[in-house]
C-alpha cells in the first residue's frame, strides 16, 4: 500500500522537523502529496498515524535484530544484549522519526498494543525472538527477566540520550554491562 508508506514517510520526516505536537493529519496529507481525505481513509487522526508508525519502527527492529542474531555466534544468549542495544542506537540515530516517537511513549504509554504498556509489547517481542533464534527455553523466568531487562535499558538510554544527543558512550556501555549483568545473573551459562 504505497499511500500509506507514504504518509508514514511524512509522519516520519515531519517528527524530526516539528515534533509531535506540532504533528497534524493536514501536514501529514501535504508531506505525502495526497488528500487530507486520503489520510482519513485509513487514520482517524495523527494519533493513529503515530501508532502505525511505531508499529512499523517495532516491526524493523525486530527484522534488525533477527538478521543480526542469525549472523552471530555468541558463547551465551545473554551476550545478545550487545546486538539488541546496537540496532536500537543505530535506529535512534538513523530512522527518521524514531529519535522523537521510539515506540510511541511521547503518545501514549500503551500506543503500540491497548492491552499492554509499550515496553511490555518490546519485552514480548525480544523474548520471542530469543526463543526462536538462540533456543532460549520459554519460563516465567524470562518472561519476567525479559521486561525487567526492557525497563532498565529504555531508563538508562533515555538518560543516555539527555546528556548526549548522540547518546552519551559511557551510559551506553553502563547499560549493556547493567543488562548483560542481570541477564547473566538469573541465566548463568553452563
Amino acid at each position: 500500500m504505497q499511500r500509506v508508506r507514504k504518509m508514514l514517510d511524512a509522519c516520519a520526516e515531519l517528527l524530526d522537523e516539528i515534533g509531535y505536537s506540532e504533528l497534524s493529519t493536514t501536514r501529514i496529507a501535504d508531506r505525502a502529496g495526497v488528500a487530507i481525505g486520503s489520510v482519513y481513509q485509513f487514520f482517524p487522526d495523527k494519533k493513529a498515524i503515530a501508532q502505525a508508525l511505531g508499529l512499523r519502527y517495532l516491526d524493523t527492529f525486530s527484522a534488525r535484530v533477527t538478521d543480526r542474531l542469525r549472523q552471530g555466534t555468541f558463547v551465551h544468549w545473554t551476550e545478545a544484549v550487545d546486538v539488541i542495544i546496537d540496532e536500537y542506537l543505530d535506529m535512534h540515530r538513523n530512522v527518521s522519526g524514531f529519535r522523537v516517537l521510539h515506540f510511541g511513549d511521547i503518545v501514549d504509554v500503551r500506543l503500540l498494543d491497548a492491552n499492554a504498556d509499550n515496553n511490555r509489547v518490546i519485552a514480548t517481542r525480544l523474548r520471542e525472538l530469543l526463543i526462536s533464534i538462540a533456543g532460549v527455553d520459554d519460563s516465567d523466568e524470562l518472561r519476567h527477566a525479559s521486561m525487567v531487562a526492557v525497563e532498565a535499558a529504555d531508563a538508562v538510554l533515555k538518560l543516555a540520550f539527555r546528556q548526549d544527543p548522540d547518546g552519551d558512550p559511557r551510559l551506553i556501555e553502563e547499560t549493556k554491562l547493567l543488562i548483560r549483568g542481570y541477564l547473566s545473573r538469573h541465566f548463568p551459562a553452563d
